[in-house]
């Protein structure tokens, strides 16, 4: 056991990958054989990773287990930053621009209203400072624009993971929502689901919900929903902070 140990510590990246990896698999199993399909894989990775970050303790949940200390860096700031920008190198300004006006301004309303809803919780539960108050409101935007925001600005630990678990709390709940009331609000064509990822904005929710409503709306949801990130990451650490300091 001491040597299994070793190697997969000296190997910690490569163990971080083949543990994310069996998770999946199990996560897109459950999804497709217990809930067919309703609930996204993706949604239910991200709560077994939750509940095994909450069983591993500690201060950064799994990583501080030696054989898995790997998983800090793969979920770390570079391949995270690496994925926002793979990500964008894949949107073509042209067919985002065919969204035409309604797109952009989708982009800008689903911020504000993340930013404001964010910001005003974090007012709500004692937070008065504009480093805190921006940096859990970008958290709400998403659990991507928080982190980079609050380095940015200087927030302290405690709130860039207030950040983080707002957007994750975001990401989830679009993850389940969002087969339930596609119907209702229409999500059934390629506008809408532009539209959806402008407001939404969260990536991984938005693109987990629109392949379990329908796989072939996922490119156009995550075309916003990828400009939505950038966006935020753009307006958190400047515009957004230059309004909260104003005022607080």
């Amino acid at each position: 056991m001491s040597t299994l140990e070793s190697v997969f510590a000296k190997n910690g990246l490569l163990t971080a990958f083949a543990l994310i990896g069996v998770t999946m698999l199990v996560s897109y199993w459950a999804s497709e054989k217990l809930t067919r399909g309703r609930l996204h894989g993706s949604a239910i990775a991200i709560m077994i990773g939750l509940l095994m970050a909450l069983l591993a303790g500690g201060k950064s949940g799994v990583a501080d287990v030696p054989m898995l200390s790997g998983v800090g860096l793969m979920g770390g700031a570079m391949l995270r930053d690496l994925a926002i920008v793979a990500t964008a190198f894949g949107v073509r300004m042209e067919e985002f621009l065919k969204g035409g006006v309604i797109g952009v301004v989708s982009l800008f309303v689903g911020l504000f209203v993340s930013f404001f809803a964010g910001g005003a919780v974090a007012f709500a539960f004692g937070y008065r400072d504009a480093v805190s108050i921006t940096t859990i409101g970008a958290g709400a935007a998403t659990y991507i624009v928080g982190p980079v925001t609050g380095g940015a600005i200087g927030a302290s630990s405690e709130v860039i993971a207030l950040s983080i678990a707002a957007g994750l709390v975001k990401a989830i709940a679009v993850m389940i929502a969002t087969p339930f009331l596609a119907k209702a609000i229409g999500l059934n064509n390629p506008s809408a689901a532009m539209i959806f990822g402008g407001v939404m904005g969260t990536n991984s929710g938005v693109m987990a919900g629109l392949a379990a409503t329908d796989p072939k709306l996922v490119p156009y949801g995550a075309m916003t929903a990828t400009f939505y990130t950038g966006l935020g990451c753009l307006l958190g650490p400047s515009v957004i902070f230059m309004i909260a300091r104003t005022f607080f």
